[in-house]
């Protein structure tokens, strides 16, 4: 199995590096397995410093961080509903924890059905391979790659591909995503995944969103660096049309 821990103690500053290393250790007391996840594990990969600190907890994300609270102080906000929760901490630093879990959709659009799941299942329920990515902190496997979907491989090529055929059915904010990543990382669509993007709106599937979820896109395509370049290729696909048009611009 594949290890960075070295790339972990190259890129990211000491304070975080020592943070992640007290939360794998509290783990570790806890008897939970913990793993970095999200874009702090694919700027690694791209030998970008993030300070985002996303935790993936196999187990209770509430309880884990109410532990984490007990020995690194900070404001702790809990999400019930979802199973995650929130520590801020000094200067700004924050850790976002979350329990792994498996989604499944009764419908085009819905909300998904989440349920208590393994880390090898959280990933191959995420977007795409880029951000399907875990990396343990426990300290005996600390640095160990969990890759299922070759991630590692697309971020090398600089390519963004789903996970699954169904995957912008079951959630057409991914659209959204793919050209967000697309454009903030200079990376090029996979054939197939555009494929599927250009069949699900032919679909009609962007009129199935909730206006909320559409508002939210707008609001992080408006603070893309590249959001123009975002608009422009949406708009390539027909998505600014009509009453998609005016919610996104």
């Amino acid at each position: 199995m594949k290890n960075i821990k070295k790339l972990i103690e190259q890129i990211l500053p000491e304070a975080v590096r020592g943070l992640i290393t007290d939360v794998g250790n509290i783990a570790d007391e806890s008897g939970v397995r913990v793993f970095l996840v999200g874009g702090i594990v694919r700027d690694l990969f791209l030998g970008k410093r993030n300070l985002d600190i996303d935790i993936a907890v196999e187990g209770d994300a509430i309880r884990f961080a109410e532990t984490v609270k007990s020995k690194i102080p900070g404001k702790l906000t809990v999400y019930k509903k979802f199973g995650t929760a929130t520590l801020l901490l000094g200067e700004g630093a924050r850790i976002d924890l979350a329990c792994t879990r498996k989604e499944s959709y009764s419908s085009v659009a819905a909300m998904p059905e989440v349920r208590p799941g393994s880390i090898e299942e959280d990933l191959s329920r995420r977007d795409f391979t880029i951000n399907a990515i875990a990396v343990n902190i426990n300290k005996q496997d600390f640095g160990s790659v969990v890759d299922l979907c070759g991630g590692e491989q697309d971020i090398k090529a600089g390519i963004i591909r789903v996970l699954h055929d169904n995957s912008f059915i079951d959630d057409p904010t991914r659209i959204f995503r793919a050209v967000k990543f697309e454009k903030r990382l200079s990376f090029h669509l996979e054939k197939k995944t555009e494929k599927l993007i250009l069949q699900a709106i032919k679909m009609g599937v962007l009129e199935k969103i909730e206006m909320r979820r559409i508002s939210a896109e707008e609001d992080l395509i408006s603070k893309e660096e590249k959001a123009e370049s975002i608009l422009l290729r949406l708009d390539e696909w027909g998505v600014t049309k009509d009453n998609i048009k005016e919610r996104l611009i």
